[in-house]
């Protein structure tokens, strides 16, 4: 089974990955960020670098989501595919930090790529204000997050919307966090867990 976690950069995706994996004994897979060679050049200069992070990001979460269904465990995915493609590639073309061609490279791409694979079983998606966002990127201190704008976050936000608005791959569990601290509040995390299972009552 593959489960999978969405939402903005700061709305909490690693720490609820690693608290679901940890409670379900469910093997975790996270987004490839420490070893990803253009993630600090792409926040120092998003024109130069945005094709090259996206098809990167691309490629990494292809081969994750291949691995998942070929490993018969039960997985949970920090970040999927989609986000990529429907989310971050489209917002850099929009803002002008992405070349039309280069964006329609890469959406063919994604749109071959999306062919050869299943959607999670469930998408949980975290759902957070931009002001949440930020409070969150500032506390884990990320050297490379500390450039990011305001504005690229709100778009990013909107997106977000747009996409799980229309989404409708799988099963879908929206949270929003707004007003959770799932990491120090037992209660809250409880909670979650309790529409987690919920939504995977179905699935058997």
């Amino acid at each position: 089974m593959h489960i999978a976690v969405a939402g903005n950069i700061g709305s909490g995706k690693t720490t609820l990955t690693d608290l679901l994996s940890a409670h379900y004994n469910w093997e975790a897979q996270y987004e490839d960020v420490d070893e990803n060679p253009y993630l600090n050049d792409f926040y120092e200069d998003m024109k130069r670098w945005s094709f090259n992070l996206q098809v990167y990001f691309l490629n990494s979460r292809f081969k994750q989501v291949i691995d998942i269904r070929n490993s018969g465990k039960t997985i949970i995915q920090d970040r999927t595919i989609y986000e990529d493609a429907h989310i971050f590639a489209p917002n850099l073309h929009a803002m002008g930090l992405m070349a039309t061609r280069d964006y329609e490279n890469y959406f063919r791409l994604f749109k071959l790529m999306s062919t050869l694979i299943d959607a999670p079983d469930l998408l949980i998606y975290l759902r957070a204000t931009v002001p949440t966002l930020v409070n969150q990127i500032q506390k884990r201190g990320r050297e490379y997050e500390n450039t990011i704008r305001i504005d690229y976050l709100t778009r990013l936000n909107e997106r977000y919307e747009a996409w799980i608005s229309s989404y409708k791959l799988g099963k879908l569990l929206i949270i929003n966090v707004n007003e959770l601290d799932f990491k120090e509040r037992r209660n809250d995390l409880s909670n979650i867990i309790e529409r987690v299972d919920a939504e995977l009552h179905g699935l058997f």
